[in-house]
């Protein structure tokens, strides 16, 4: 198993390009199981995820062909209703194959799913959304079974305790382009990641109305046909390199930065005294002119401060002066990162779905362990600006969603060295002498 030993302490500066989009690739890969034939993806990040996903899509019969960041999956040869546990339960975008597995058989087995270890993350509306259309539903040894003779349009409400559901809205959304009617979704997720996988969709000759609102409308069709995919860059992985800037507290430029869909997140980093500006040339953050200031800052779905970005500007925080105070709307029990933080010398206490956090002048290096995809992220940020050596273990959560972001901070000037897991006492002595 791969760990990273990272030289902290140094400042970043030059430039690097985000990859496409691994939470808008996901979905359209799974959505085309509802097309008559081949489909080109261009842009296709190289992730586990997504291989994993293509190992799912294998598994149900379908042709799945990938060079380099082009990828063509064709989907007549699928004849699979299940999608088996062992897959499903190594992301939770596995359950994106539900809606189109239903509207293409007319009936599915899919595993209940995996992925971070952020809470609890239930499917009701993913259930509530195909039964609403006239699927019967109900689980039996740890899978969803869907069955429909034919779906039915009608009006579906994914309003969540949390809010929108981006997963949800992708299944639903996909199951009623082959349902008879008109589908009303209201409490639609209203992600850049769902508006690809609707234009993706439109192109293929669906009917779906009101992409980037609440309020999604689906006039059935018999069949898509295929069209080709360009991949948008990653939102996330563009924020989590701004974060990156600002905590080392250095210059740099992100290429291929979605610039239009970081406006919550640009406008934070903005309000905490870093500049940012889009230029031709990309994306700038400067945060070497001085002082930071403390804020408050509170996750919820799009336009909102993505919860995938929650742990990464926890980390920023953990050296402000002042306290910040950071609340988790969408998944409350998205700590795991702080008590590996604390290790490294934060100052940070939990109150329910918030964390309190009162900055120090640097963090320390420490022996530190993963625990999610995006903790992941932050852990590497963190240790990157700190004093001293750090080693982070179960990395693999972190090739889930970036492809290979030590290299590009690598490429910025920091120091990290992927190796093999070796025993902690023996990783300061393998650190000096160049192993």
């Amino acid at each position: 198993m791969d760990m990273l030993v990272v030289q902290g302490g140094r400042p970043l500066s030059g430039a690097v390009s985000v990859d496409g989009s691994k939470n808008a690739t996901l979905p359209i890969m799974a959505a085309t199981l509802l097309t008559d034939g081949p489909v080109r993806l261009r842009g296709v990040p190289a992730l586990a995820d997504v291989d994993t996903m293509a190992r799912l899509l294998r598994s149900l019969g379908a042709d799945v062909i990938r060079s380099g960041s082009q990828m063509v999956i064709d989907p007549r040869p699928a004849s699979g209703i299940v999608a088996e546990y062992d897959l499903v339960r190594r992301m939770r975008a596995g359950v994106c194959v539900l809606g189109p597995l239903l509207a293409r058989c007319g009936t599915a087995q899919v595993s209940l799913p995996g992925g971070c270890n952020i809470g609890h993350r239930p499917i009701d509306l993913h259930l509530r959304g195909l039964a609403a259309l006239g699927a019967d539903i109900r689980i039996c040894s740890g899978y969803v079974v869907a069955e429909a003779g034919t779906l039915t349009g009608a009006r579906i409400d994914l309003t969540g305790p949390q809010g929108s559901s981006v997963t949800a809205t992708c299944n639903v959304m996909s199951a009623a382009v082959a349902a008879r009617g008109e589908t009303v979704i209201l409490g639609a997720a209203q992600e850049p990641e769902v508006v690809c996988l609707g234009r993706f969709l439109n192109d293929c000759g669906a009917k779906i109305g009101g992409l980037g609102s609440p309020i999604v409308t689906v006039d059935g069709v018999e069949r898509l046909a295929t069209a080709d995919v360009d991949i948008g860059p990653d939102r996330i992985e563009a924020a989590t390199l701004a974060v990156s800037a600002a905590l080392t507290r250095s210059r740099i430029r992100i290429d291929n930065a979605p610039v239009s869909q970081m406006d919550a997140v640009l406008s934070r980093l903005a309000d905490m005294g870093v500049d940012c500006f889009a230029g031709d040339d990309g994306l700038t953050v400067d945060a070497r002119h001085g002082r930071l200031r403390p804020v408050n800052l509170v996750t919820s779905p799009y336009p909102g401060i993505p919860t995938d970005t929650q742990a990464q500007f926890t980390a920023l925080l953990t050296t402000v002066p002042g306290t910040s105070v950071v609340t988790d709307r969408v998944f409350p029990e998205r700590f795991m990162h702080v008590s590996e933080l604390i290790r490294m010398g934060a100052r940070i206490r939990r109150a329910g779905n918030s964390a309190v956090i009162e900055g120090v002048p640097h963090l320390s290096g420490a022996p530190l362990m993963a625990s999610d995809l995006r903790a992941s992220a932050a852990l590497l940020l963190a240790a990157v600006s700190a004093e001293g050596d750090s080693q982070i273990r179960r990395i693999y959560h972190l090739d889930r969603g970036y492809v290979r972001l030590e290299e590009k901070l690598n490429r910025l000037g920091a120091t990290i060295q992927r190796c093999q897991d070796i025993p902690a006492r023996s990783v300061s002595e393998n650190t000096r002498s160049g192993e």
